[in-house]
C-alpha cells in the first residue's frame, strides 16, 4: 500500500506519486539532458511544455542548467547521480525512492548530493525514501532511519537514536 492506495489496484495513481532514482545509472547517451527529461515528464504524462517548464526548475535547482545540451557520456559520475534525482523528480512526485543515491560519487562530492537532496524535500515538500549504506550519508540526511539487517528491522529512530543503539554499532558502525 501507498498512501491507503493498492499498488496493484491503484497502479496508475501510485505510479504518478512515486519518483525513482535506482542505483544503477540508466541514462541514454544519446540524447541530451533536457530531451531525456523532457522525455521521463511524457512518460508519466507531462503535456510537452507542462514537461520543459518543470525541467527548466529541476536543472536550476539540482545545479545542472550549464549542463543542458550535454549528454549523459559526457557527464561525471556525480553530474548523472543530479539527472538521475532530476529524472525522479520530473513528474512532481510525493515520494521519491533513492537507491544509494551517492554510490561512485567521489567522496569530496557527497555532500553536494546530499544537500541538494536536502533542499529538494524542503523546497518541494517531498518525501525522500533513501536507501543508503554509506552510514555518514544517512546521519546526515535522514529525520527517522530504519535499519534492516538479514531483511529484519533491527532499529527505528533519529540518527541520535540510531548511532547510539549497540545492535546498529554492532551490524553497521563497527567499534567506535
Amino acid at each position: 500500500l501507498v498512501d491507503d492506495l493498492d499498488v496493484v489496484k491503484d497502479y496508475k495513481k501510485t505510479r504518478r506519486m512515486i519518483g525513482l532514482s535506482p542505483q544503477e545509472i540508466n541514462l541514454d547517451v544519446f540524447f541530451t539532458i533536457k530531451e531525456l527529461l523532457v522525455f521521463q515528464g511524457g512518460y508519466y504524462g507531462l503535456s510537452l511544455n507542462e514537461s520543459k517548464k518543470r525541467v527548466d526548475v529541476l536543472l536550476k535547482k539540482l545545479g545542472l542548467e550549464d549542463k543542458i545540451n550535454a549528454k549523459a557520456r559526457q557527464l561525471s559520475g556525480g553530474m548523472k547521480r543530479r539527472v538521475m534525482i532530476a529524472k525522479a523528480l520530473v513528474h512532481d512526485p510525493e515520494i521519491i525512492i533513492l537507491d544509494e543515491p551517492t554510490a561512485g560519487i567521489n567522496p569530496t562530492l557527497i555532500n553536494g548530493i546530499i544537500n541538494r537532496l536536502i533542499k529538494v524535500n524542503k523546497e518541494f515538500g517531498i518525501t525522500l525514501l533513501v536507501i543508503e549504506h554509506n552510514m555518514r550519508v544517512i546521519m546526515q540526511l535522514a529525520q527517522k532511519i530504519f535499519c534492516l539487517a538479514h531483511g529484519q528491522m533491527l532499529a527505528e529512530g533519529t540518527p541520535e537514536q540510531i548511532k547510539n543503539d549497540k545492535r546498529v554499532i554492532d551490524a553497521y558502525l563497527g567499534a567506535q
